[in-house]
């Protein structure tokens, strides 16, 4: 008798779960029981007990029944809120103001449940101090003997995206020396490059763009450039795994080496170009062009690829390769200037 009511609790009490517990109906009669707790108009989230977060294709989906709230986002940018039930093919939300209203499902851009909606209506207006993600590269030989060099390289990019605008700032360094008496020279590289970015979109595809970027080569005998420019760009690709932007716009130029000064006005050609092969390892490649608007002959390229590969979740391994062309460098200078390198990054979230 005692083992005959103990079947009947769990009975009761898997019963009462699946009542309190959102349902997915898919169309090819497959049900799926949990909480629902995003949809992006082309995809649905529902966390499940034993199958942690399933995701389906949002046209699958024959039903949505929810016993929670949730936020569905129409094509006309309104949004309503309560449990969701289908009937005759729309989803019937029971609001609390209004009562039930009827959504078409072909008219549903978002789905969020409370959690989600509060993480989506943060990343909207996030503090200065907040959506930071970026990491730091560190590299470093050192050889004894025969040959006698050091060689340090360091790295550093932030970036803080937002559903509106972009802050991105960057900075690299490496310096080499030949310790060996009488080497000539005894420092074999020293280049230190930095700057930051404001992008903000004006349009799904559209963008505004303000930069600063600056330079200096010892090697070259820069003693810094300058780069100060403005523009727009253009997203060609905007996806989860890929990104393509096109950019043009006017900057101002000053190059200050040892014997000459160079101030010019020059026009920015640029791409940039981002794709995850997986989960853990993300490509990025850059060309940017820049002709001197009063004499055409003059330029320079600036080329970067780089990948960095996850190893756990703070630390990856990074590898870059950099390429400077200067058609005027100062005379015995060479116009070509080639960095690889090669380390551990350490990446960061805020």
């Amino acid at each position: 008798m005692h083992r005959k009511q103990l079947w009947t609790a769990f009975a009761v009490l898997a019963f009462c779960s699946a009542i309190f517990a959102d349902q997915v109906v898919l169309k090819n009669g497959d049900r799926l029981t949990g909480t629902i707790t995003k949809s992006d108009g082309k995809i649905l989230v529902i966390k499940t007990e034993f199958a942690g977060d399933v995701t389906v294709q949002w046209p699958a989906v024959q039903e949505i029944n929810s016993t929670q709230p949730l936020h569905v986002v129409q094509q006309n940018g309104q949004t309503v809120v309560g449990p969701v039930a289908t009937a005759d093919g729309n989803l019937a939300v029971t609001t609390a103001a209004n009562g039930t209203v009827n959504v078409a499902k072909a008219d549903v851009t978002a789905l969020r449940n409370d959690a989600e909606q509060t993480a989506y209506e943060k990343s909207l207006h996030p503090g200065l101090l907040q959506g930071w993600a970026g990491g730091a590269n560190v590299g470093f030989a050192l050889t004894r003997g025969n040959s006698e060099t050091k060689n340090l390289s360091l790295a550093f990019t932030a970036d803080r995206k937002t559903l509106t605008d972009d802050v991105a700032l960057y900075a690299n360094t490496v310096y080499a020396t030949n310790d060996l008496p009488g080497a000539t020279p005894s420092t074999t590289a020293s280049t230190n490059q930095g700057g930051a970015r404001y992008s903000r979109n004006f349009t799904a595809r559209l963008f505004g763009y303000g930069s600063a970027d600056f330079q200096t080569d010892a090697l070259q005998d820069l003693n810094l450039r300058s780069v100060l420019g403005g523009g727009l760009g253009y997203h060609a690709i905007k996806t989860d795994r890929t990104t393509l932007d096109f950019l043009v716009g006017p900057n101002y130029t000053r190059e200050n080496y040892t014997t000459i000064t160079n101030n010019f006005v020059a026009l920015t050609l640029g791409e940039d170009f981002s794709h995850k092969l997986r989960a853990s390892t993300l490509v990025t490649e850059k060309l940017y062009f820049f002709p001197d608007m009063n004499d055409t002959s003059q330029y320079r390229v600036a080329f970067n690829l780089g990948a960095v590969t996850k190893i756990s979740k703070w630390l990856g391994w990074q590898n870059a390769f950099g390429d400077i062309f200067v058609t005027n460098p100062p005379a015995g200078a060479k116009k070509n200037d080639i960095i690889l390198t090669t380390g551990l990054n350490v990446s960061f979230t805020h």
